[in-house]
């Protein structure tokens, strides 16, 4: 008969999804001794600390592994830091720790520099709440969670230099990463064309949630500004207590109602003429007159919101608002009051890779040639252990 205990879930996950060197690591430190060693994790690029989502799995295998690490966190959460500098050091057993590291850092670098993505979005819009809709753009759960975690913390970072940040999330399972109960939304475009017309949609929710603000788009038709002052007037009450909003987000592939290339000119020149005046990339451009919504765009919806007498209907905006976008639209003064954006995920996914090296074996220092940057400073203390 068999009695021997069978792996749990965690420890088969840990041994099925590292890299085999590491597991290999393991075995051989097992067999010839187990040395304490203190590993440095850091990233090659400015990022915006986010190492809970780390720190909290390293202490969940500490604890069934029967052992303790110990972190000294030299970069707390929400904190800004540079390229190569370490954001915590790790040190515990080798045995324990070798086979790790492929997950930890998993755990660690997309989180960071989402979190500075997200950081960066709402310093340069520093009056816009923000409404985190990445969950699309993720693949699968654990990823999902580790993008709204790095939205809040980027978020709470900028709101202490006095931005609003994100205000909340597009769906429950992640809202309590930004103290909400549940997510924010009314409406996909399949309602609308489920509805027949942008009005009769908001008839149907706000008929189904009558207590609820309501947000409508209003591109699906292609006519934005008709359909939003149709959605005005339908709801005046609604209108006139800022509780009625309209979403545009218009695809890259045509210009927002009434504009054009002319058009699109004469609404900066009207609000924000020096924008359009300083030298402009071809994005900037697009972003500032172009297709889609842009920020001349956003400028027509108010002038006609404002003009019809709708001044507290607010504007949402959505469609690749991205840290460079939102710096375009603070440098057109854009009257935007909420962004929904999944664009603080990182493009450039190569920026994410953390990277991890030991740089003590039983307290003497020791790492790599070219890394000695990594090494401890004298006096640095080593706290919260696991």
């Amino acid at each position: 008969m068999d009695d021997k205990v069978p792996p749990s879930a965690l420890a088969g996950d840990i041994a099925a999804r590292t890299d085999v060197y590491f597991n290999r690591t393991r075995q051989v430190v097992a067999r010839f001794g187990d040395k304490r060693v203190t590993y440095a994790v850091f990233l090659r690029r400015p990022v915006i600390a986010a190492p809970r989502l780390m720190l909290e799995w390293l202490q969940d295998v500490a604890t069934e592994r029967g052992t303790s690490f110990e972190f000294d966190v030299t970069h707390p959460e929400g904190s800004w830091t540079g390229a190569g500098e370490p954001l915590v050091y790790i040190t515990g057993s080798l045995t324990q720790l070798s086979d790790l590291e492929t997950i930890f850092l998993q755990k660690i670098g997309p989180a960071c520099v989402a979190a500075h993505n997200a950081y960066q979005m709402c310093l340069a819009l520093p009056g816009v709440s923000f409404l985190a809709m990445e969950a699309r753009h993720c693949a699968g759960a654990e990823m999902q969670d580790m993008m709204a975690y790095a939205a809040s913390v980027g978020s709470a970072a900028a709101r202490k230099e006095g931005a609003k940040g994100f205000v909340g999330n597009a769906n429950d399972g992640t809202a309590h990463w930004f103290g909400t109960p549940r997510g924010r939304g009314t409406m996909p475009h399949a309602l609308i064309g489920y509805a027949g017309s942008t009005v009769r949609a908001a008839e149907m929710f706000h008929e189904a949630f009558p207590h609820e603000p309501l947000t409508v788009l209003v591109d699906y038709f292609g006519r934005e500004i008709t359909d939003a002052l149709a959605v005005c007037r339908r709801f005046p009450e609604l209108a006139a207590s800022g509780n009625l909003s309209v979403r545009l987000d218009t695809h890259g592939g045509r210009f927002v109602e009434g504009l054009d290339p002319a058009e699109s000119y004469a609404a900066l020149e009207r609000h924000a003429p020096g924008a359009i005046r300083r030298y402009r990339s071809d994005t900037e451009l697009r972003y500032l007159v172009g297709t889609g919504v842009s920020a001349a765009a956003i400028w027509r919806m108010r002038e006609a919101l404002d003009a019809a007498g709708f001044p507290r209907v607010k504007i949402v905006a959505s469609s690749g608002f991205g840290v460079d976008k939102c710096r375009v639209m603070a440098d057109a003064r854009a009257p935007v009051d909420v962004v929904g954006t999944g664009s603080f995920i990182p493009d450039v996914w190569t920026e994410t890779y953390a990277t991890a090296d030991i740089v003590e074996y039983d307290g003497v220092p020791m790492v790599k040639v070219g890394r000695e940057f990594l090494l401890r400073r004298n006096g640095a203390r080593k706290k919260n252990g696991g």
